[in-house]
């Protein structure tokens, strides 16, 4: 039996997004975290990084202003730390224990990093890409969410194809697995059923080459109805099928639970053109892999 159903193909497609339980084992997750805890212990950041991510336009300014935009803009052939931005004083200082400070690991943890390589080439990914048609799907980015208990930080509403762009659109597919229990209390996801249907308003693009910041968004994100968002609270292990285009956000995490998931893209290679001004660009170390060949 397919571990993704056709009822689950339809929900995905009328709604943007599917949770699918039990893509991982306890196990599994408890292995993904832990080797994440080694990770993090052994990390050396360079002090113009102590600063933080956000998909928040001004923000986003600001940060590559202060010198970690190159850092972020070459992290997709390597494995990187972003922090959260209550995570340091004004003087670059932990004011949380190290474990703690983080926002996200990035972009090239399927690649770079067994545990997470053999997580994301396993049959049942394979599986739900061969269910959904996916004729040469490549693994774009990879990254580790961590959303920290206490100051955890808002993600904005957004859609994917603002940051991974593809002409025809529609052809990027994110896979969001929660390593521990996801809920309405300590940041889980919330969608707009169907907003995949309407295109995108913004992008996030590279700047000439030389000129600073070296990233902008061109357009702006549209107004959305508070009221449309429906959350989706996950179990340990479960995944979230996110289609490109679908408007979702998550709160702030304020509770004392964390909420750490592994998260990465593909993308339907065929007939596609990903575009040359995307933040992200395969790199002659690390051409973006195919998902069917490992």
């Amino acid at each position: 039996m397919d571990f993704m159903t056709d009822r689950d193909v339809q929900k995905l497609r009328e709604d943007g997004y599917v949770v699918l339980d039990g893509l991982l084992t306890s196990q599994e997750c408890d292995e993904l975290r832990q080797r994440m805890m080694e990770i993090v212990d052994r990390m050396d950041v360079p002090e113009h990084c102590r600063t933080h991510f956000s998909t928040n336009h001004d923000e986003q300014l600001k940060e590559q202003m202060q010198g970690n935009a190159d850092y972020f803009i070459t992290s997709g052939d390597k494995v990187r730390f972003f922090f959260e931005k209550d995570a340091f004083d004004d003087k670059g200082e932990f004011l949380v224990p190290k474990q703690r400070s983080l926002n996200k690991v990035g972009h090239a943890l399927h690649e770079l990093e067994p545990f997470y390589k053999k997580v994301t080439h396993s049959a049942k990914v394979q599986g739900i890409a061969r269910k959904l048609g996916l004729v040469n799907p490549l693994i774009l980015q990879s990254m580790y969410i961590f959303k920290q208990p206490g100051i955890g930080g808002e993600v904005t509403p957004h859609q994917d194809a603002t940051f991974l762009y593809t002409e025809p659109l529609g052809r990027v597919l994110g896979f969001w697995i929660a390593l521990e229990d996801a809920t309405v209390n300590n940041g889980c996801l919330w969608f707009i059923p169907g907003s995949h249907n309407s295109g995108i308003s913004r992008r996030m693009v590279r700047t000439p080459q030389g000129t600073y910041p070296l990233t902008e968004f061109i357009g702006k994100e549209r107004p959305h109805d508070e009221g449309k968002f429906v959350a989706a609270p996950v179990k340990k292990g479960a995944v979230v099928l996110i289609h490109g285009e679908v408007v979702h956000r998550s709160a702030e995490n304020t509770s004392e639970d964390s909420r750490h998931v592994y998260a990465f893209h593909l993308m339907e290679a065929l007939d596609t053109r990903w575009s040359p001004d995307n933040w992200l660009q395969p790199t002659e170390e690390l051409p973006f892999s195919p998902l069917y060949t490992k």
